[in-house]
């Protein structure tokens, strides 16, 4: 019942919005994202949208699809790149199968918080992602959080030993594969929207990401063991159709610049507003949350060596320029 009701409630709202660009926008745009009408990054797109509208005079509208209603992050970036999708919310893991660079920002404990990414993301750094994209036929216009990644699982994990043998959902990347591998789990790719299913019928044992997604997709209803390691901080990229941006005026491209800009703002507003509340929510709904002690984060820690000497090389330029932010003062 309550998947019906999110599903009405998501069709009620694309319909909303085609109603509105139809009355008289000029030029109305496909904005498709994996997350939920009530989650902090669709609130921001939207946000984006009503800046987008009101500052081209109703010129520009965006159309938001949410709830994987286009399909898969896979899917939708794939629909993205040849034009049938003309913004996406992509997080970087998905990314990270096209401009492969992008996977430092997957390595394990890279950042300690959410601080630390966003001082790199307004840097150089941030540019350097946004339009080294455009070898894909996308042009990244601005970042959302993404936040803290989390596992959930049916069994409780205490020490790095609890993993061995346990079955974890991780996104389509070698990087996130070789993580949970590290820890001595095996890794199974399912589609976002399956995920929940896959707990319930054992394909998985487990999964990762972040409190918001885990309370908004009731993963905890079939893992209620949520253990707070936060071993990636991340952010999801807001991208448009190369074919499309490079079509727009300058003024126009402008806008969308600043409108992502203020969006971004607001996100960062609601984002830790909403990991609280996730998190009294999912206690209160009998999730058992846990917090490794520093003993057993230091071993988790410490099994990511070989993954980070599989990315040396590879890595190793992007991993010194965002040391070199990070010192900066």
């Amino acid at each position: 019942m309550k998947k019906l009701v999110t599903l009405a409630l998501t069709l009620v709202f694309v319909l909303t919005c085609a109603s509105m660009a139809s009355a008289g926008s000029e030029m109305t745009l496909k904005l498709a994202t994996d997350a939920a009408l009530d989650y902090p990054t669709t609130q921001a797109i939207a946000r984006f949208g009503e800046l987008v509208e009101e500052k081209t005079d109703g010129r520009i509208s965006i159309e938001i699809y949410p709830s994987s209603l286009l399909g898969d992050e896979v899917s939708y970036m794939e629909q993205l790149q040849i034009g049938t999708v003309d913004i996406a919310k992509l997080s970087i893991g998905t990314l990270n199968g096209l401009y492969t660079d992008l996977q430092v920002f997957n390595l394990p404990f890279m950042f300690k918080n959410s601080d630390e990414l966003w001082k790199v993301l307004e840097s150089d750094i941030g540019d350097r992602v946004l339009n080294g994209l455009n070898d894909y036929n996308i042009q990244g216009i601005g970042f959302t959080d993404n936040g803290n990644r989390n596992f959930f699982t049916t069994k409780p994990i205490e020490t790095i030993d609890d993993f061995s043998g346990m079955t974890i959902r991780v996104q389509q990347n070698n990087m996130m594969i070789r993580m949970v591998e590290c820890l001595g789990a095996n890794a199974v790719n399912v589609s976002a929207n399956e995920v929940y299913s896959a707990l319930q019928t054992g394909v998985c044992a487990g999964g990762e990401n972040n409190v918001n997604v885990i309370l908004t997709e009731s993963y905890y209803e079939v893992a209620p063991y949520v253990t707070l390691d936060s071993h990636t901080t991340g952010m999801d990229v807001i991208c448009v159709n190369l074919d499309l941006w490079n079509s727009l005026s300058e003024e126009d491209q402008t806008i969308m610049m600043e409108a992502m800009a203020e969006a971004t703002v607001y996100d960062r507003e609601i984002w830790n507003a909403a990991v609280d509340e996730s998190k009294a929510e999912l206690e209160a709904k009998g999730a058992i949350i846990s917090v490794p002690s520093d003993e057993v984060l230091d071993s988790f820690k410490a099994a990511m060596q070989p993954l980070y000497d599989e990315y040396a090389d590879k890595l190793g330029d992007w991993i010194d320029a965002i040391n070199a932010v990070l010192a900066e003062e």
